[in-house]
């Protein structure tokens, strides 16, 4: 066996069909435009047509295929209307990833039930709604897939001046793990990868001189990541070579999560 048909054997998606919902960002657009060029069909899901069309550019100009439909995350009728127009066109789904996001850096004490409901709705309503619709279909289909929750850091230890965004993913790692265990027996693997510190657009209104400092001190790598550097973690969760992975938090951060002094 030749070292590419090997490397193939291991993450080659051709055939697979993949569900991003949020790939219209710039995290979760990375992380399609490697599932496509893994060989994988993908759909990305979001309310940017303009970003998702200059992502769908990038794909096709690689080799890859791709679709945009146009979603709100946190509405069950219209994901359940995805699912069903995603089986019409592509005919099956193997593998989702549930990645929109929101932020904000209000103090706690000045935080609104409206700003408070609206993180929650996005950031933590939308995975567990992606969760249910595709997982559902994923379970009653019987032959496995892989969900991929995007989590963060703030959930696994808490971050200041993120206080809802923190909550909300902390939930997520939570749902994902449960979700993990009891979706095993029908091989629908459910991981959360956890990027450290990328500047997007949910978190570049945070990124003070004095907060980058900080997060550079804390990091060993000395560096912000690339979302490219996401690609292959999401390769590694999503086909055969992660068939055994479930119930993971794969961490992707330069060494952020280990540093304790």
């Amino acid at each position: 066996m030749t070292e590419s048909s090997y490397l193939n054997s291991l993450f080659s998606l051709a055939g697979k069909v993949a569900v991003v919902i949020g790939g219209t960002g710039e995290l979760c657009g990375a992380m399609a435009l490697g599932l496509a060029g893994a060989g994988a069909e993908v759909v990305l899901v979001g309310r940017n047509a303009e970003k998702a069309q200059a992502r769908l550019a990038q794909i096709t100009a690689a080799g890859g295929r791709g679709w945009f439909y146009a979603a709100e995350a946190s509405d069950r009728a219209q994901l359940e209307q995805l699912l069903a127009a995603v089986l019409a066109r592509s005919g099956r789904v193997d593998i989702v990833v549930n990645g929109a996001g929101v932020n904000s850096a209000t103090p706690f004490l000045e935080i609104t039930e409206e700003e408070y409901d609206r993180i929650v709705r996005i950031n933590q309503k939308a995975v567990f709604l992606g969760c249910q619709v595709f997982g559902k279909y994923l379970v009653e289909r019987g032959t496995g897939g892989s969900i991929i929750n995007l989590g963060s850091m703030s959930g696994l230890v808490p971050l200041s001046r993120v206080f809802t965004y923190s909550a909300t993913k902390a939930a997520v790692h939570n749902l994902s793990k449960n979700l993990a265990r009891e979706w095993a027996p029908k091989n629908v693997r459910v991981n959360v990868l956890v990027p450290g510190f990328f500047p997007a657009e949910q978190n570049r209104k945070v990124l003070t001189p004095e907060r980058v400092s900080n997060i550079m001190g804390h990091t060993p790598m000395k560096r912000f990541g690339d979302a490219k550097e996401l690609i292959g973690a999401t390769l590694l969760l999503a086909g055969d070579a992660g068939s055994f992975i479930t119930g993971l938090e794969l961490v992707v951060d330069g060494g952020y999560h280990a540093m304790t002094i």
